[in-house]
């Protein structure tokens, strides 16, 4: 089976000249915060010549032995790089077979006229005439698609990719292709969601959906007895997967089930709100909720596929769109770029692929994807303590005001009162403290909270004075 995502594999770049592979794979690599390695940038300080001298000196099949040879070296072992391989690195079988075992390798395709245009009267000696670069890219072509995993055109599509993010409209209807693998394929389904979308993932997985599950609507599917049902209904072997169809809640408890069934089975995400497509449902983490604590039962477990599906947003309530967009507003601050003016398809890719860099470059939540939690540490205290009641897209939004304020950035809790109007909500101010106590990334009872020097640059793990914390938790309080 092909691999489904990045996550523990090399993350080779491949395509003809002109592609854009070298200058792509060092911006993902920074995104990811893994090593880069330019293939032909690793033979030129080998061998301490320029390609095209290796290409005159040694002729093309000499130069493609040597090619191969690197290729070998670093896909065969090391932590996991991002790799831009030569136009030609895909010609030689053993390297196809090393990129299949070691790697998950993106086409970066590119129009070869427009190729051509990057790459004439430059040194590249396979770059001499526009006729014959043309039938050399027909030639390769189909290696490059046989080596593939997924293709890509752009920076986002190739994060998107990386993490095993499908975004496109009318994708549910593919669902029995987009999901990995061959075998039989479960269903858990948000009750709610499940009269409106539930017969279409039906038909889109086709032959291999074998079961159906329901689980209730929103935050009470997060319950213990909620995964016990599911161990128990379960009839799927190692070979088969969970597909989970509904929001943020829906993707949790499904992903922990399959996460703790034998042990961890595949799963596949399809979230069907706007929270889900921008944030919940990506990254892998799982998780159920205790009395008085939010997502406090969990695992890691990296979905093979998350499938988002604007068209499906359609059917969404306003409150529900809300809800999304201020987990939207959150990733544009931590990216620096107003994405909440973007179109909805647009929110949905841009978002999903910062938060797929972001997981991949720290899978475990251990460092730099704790930045994600703007806001968040503030949400969560003030969710328990209204009962699960407050809906989350507003808890964020509450969330963001007191980070913000505790930022000192006047102009950004502007431009969220603007656009996400948060209310002080009611809830009992001594119940939402201990629960903000309580939250993961709080040091013996210690809060740690994640606030932003500006738009686009974060900080994380950051003490603030136990007086100020409790001053912002209360301005958010009815």
């Amino acid at each position: 089976m092909r691999a489904s995502h990045a996550l523990g594999r090399h993350l080779a770049l491949a395509g003809f000249m002109g592609s854009g592979k070298t200058s792509a794979g060092s911006e993902v690599a920074e995104r990811i915060s893994r090593r880069f390695v330019d293939l032909d940038g690793e033979i030129e300080a080998r061998t301490g010549e320029a390609i095209g001298s290796l290409f005159e000196s040694r002729g093309e099949s000499g130069f493609r032995a040597l090619e191969e040879e690197v290729a070998r070296d670093v896909l065969a072992g090391g932590e996991p790089a991002v790799v831009a391989l030569g136009g030609g690195a895909v010609l030689p079988e053993r390297t196809r077979e090393l990129l299949a075992e070691r790697a998950f390798t993106v086409l970066l395709d590119v129009d070869p006229s427009t190729a051509w245009e990057r790459v004439a009267g430059t040194a590249r000696p396979l770059a001499r005439s526009e006729e014959a670069f043309h039938s050399l890219h027909r030639e390769r072509q189909p290696l490059y698609e046989e080596v593939a995993d997924a293709q890509a055109r752009d920076l986002d599509g190739i994060l998107l990719a990386a993490a095993g993010v499908h975004v496109e409209r009318g994708a549910i209807d593919e669902l029995g292709d987009l999901v990995p693998g061959s075998g039989p394929v479960e269903l858990v389904v948000d009750a709610h969601v499940s009269g409106i979308h539930g017969i279409r993932a039906q038909v889109g997985l086709g032959a291999r959906d074998t079961a159906f599950h329901e689980v209730p609507a929103g935050e009470p599917a997060k319950t213990p007895g909620v995964v016990e049902r599911l161990w128990s209904r379960f009839r799927i072997g190692r070979d088969g997967s969970v597909v989970a169809l509904g929001g943020g809640s829906t993707t949790d408890v499904a992903g922990l089930a399959a996460a703790t069934y034998m042990r961890g089975v595949a799963w596949t995400a399809v979230p069907t709100t706007l929270v889900g497509q921008v944030d919940a449902g990506i990254g892998g983490k799982t998780a159920i909720d205790l009395p008085g604590a939010k997502n406090v039962v969990g695992a890691f477990h990296w979905p093979a596929r998350v499938v988002c599906d604007p068209s499906l947003l359609t059917t969404l309530p306003e409150t529900e769109r809300t809800n999304g967009l201020a987990e939207v507003v959150k990733t544009g601050l931590l990216a620096g770029a107003p994405l909440w003016e973007h179109s909805e398809l647009d929110q949905v890719r841009a978002c999903a692929a910062f938060k797929s860099g972001v997981c991949l470059a720290d899978p475990h939540d251990r460092g730099p994807r704790n930045q994600l939690n703007l806001g968040h540490t503030f949400a969560h205290a003030l969710e328990t303590a209204a009962g699960y009641r407050l809906p989350h897209g507003r808890a964020v939004a509450l969330g963001l005001l007191a980070a913000l304020r505790l930022s000192g950035l006047d102009d950004e809790v502007r431009t969220v009162e603007r656009i996400l109007a948060p209310e002080p909500v009611a809830a009992d101010g001594e119940t939402a403290w201990a629960a903000l106590a309580r939250d993961k990334k709080s040091e013996r009872g210690t809060p740690r909270l994640v606030l932003l020097d500006a738009p686009g640059r974060p900080r994380w793990g950051v003490e603030v004075p136990e007086a100020d914390v409790r001053a912002a938790l209360n301005e958010l309080i009815a």
